[in-house]
């Protein structure tokens, strides 16, 4: 597979990304912003116990903090409601400190498209991420390609950024990216599966998840991590993977800072953009 790869260097001497790259070891502890690690509420872990498990092991992949995200709307619409998934977080939180697991929990959830958003988001009906009204978590059906280019001008104009969630799965999108570039002007980002990079979810899930770096929109790298087995979280062999093809700092774009950015509700960083 063909790759295209930015890199970021100056100065003399060794820099920080050969270091990095060399060392083969994240130099932060990273925030994840989509994950499903709540029990009983979706397709994640079924009961306390298995979620226990996974927050340990988010724990050993370097995470520090990670955004709760279970499923909204779409099949779970009528479930999970927001202050079910901020109690089950609080609970969650409560069962780590017992533990010591040394993560915090945050709200968030991963909102399936749907056109009540704007005003559900109103209402207090579905959660954005950190719980904090800048960026919503925007999951778009996988059966059929519906343009959310609406929704996402609508949420925009109230303050609200879509972040659409592993668009690199989306065989609709990979194949024709272009939807994606009409999204930038409405402020979206995309978030990318750290397991994509890694080719746990095919040749062309792989593929679109490089390709899409390349796209004049915001990026980040997220886990959405289900259990240990099967959806484990996937972070520092990302992180490592990206500081070898593409430099530290542009892994840290994706990685480090831009997820930090979302979860405190700031402007996120693109790629390629001079001022980096």
């Amino acid at each position: 597979m063909e790759r295209r790869f930015w890199t970021f260097s100056g100065g003399d001497g060794p820099t920080r990304e050969s270091r990095r790259e060399s060392e083969g070891a994240s130099p932060e502890l990273f925030v994840d912003v989509h994950c499903h690690c709540l029990p009983g509420l979706d397709d994640g872990p079924e009961d306390q116990s298995g979620a226990l498990a996974l927050c340990e092991a988010l724990a050993a992949d370097r995470i520090a903090t990670v955004v709760a995200t279970p499923h909204q709307l779409g099949r779970y619409d009528g479930r999970c409601r927001a202050p079910q998934v901020r109690r089950a977080v609080a609970q969650l939180n409560r069962c780590l400190q017992e533990a010591h697991v040394p993560l915090t929990v945050v709200p968030g959830a991963d909102v399936r498209l749907d056109e009540r958003i704007v005003d559900l988001l109103q209402s207090d009906g579905i959660l954005t991420v950190g719980d904090n009204g800048r960026y919503l978590m925007l999951e778009l059906p996988h059966e059929i390609f519906v343009d959310p280019s609406v929704l996402m001008a609508a949420l925009a104009q109230s303050g609200v950024g879509a972040v659409v969630t592993h668009p690199e799965r989306h065989s609709f999108l990979a194949r024709d990216p272009q939807h994606v570039r009409q999204w930038a002007s409405c402020g979206v980002a995309l978030q990318i599966t750290a397991a994509s990079f890694l080719g746990e979810f095919g040749w062309h899930s792989e593929r679109a998840a490089w390709d899409f770096l390349h796209e004049r929109l915001p990026v980040l790298v997220a886990t959405d991590a289900h259990d240990t087995v099967h959806r484990p979280p996937r972070m520092t062999e990302a992180y490592n993977l990206l500081v070898h093809h593409l430099g530290g700092r542009a892994a840290d774009i994706l990685c480090v800072e831009n997820p930090r950015r979302l979860l405190a509700g700031q402007d996120l960083l693109r790629l390629g953009d001079e001022a980096l």
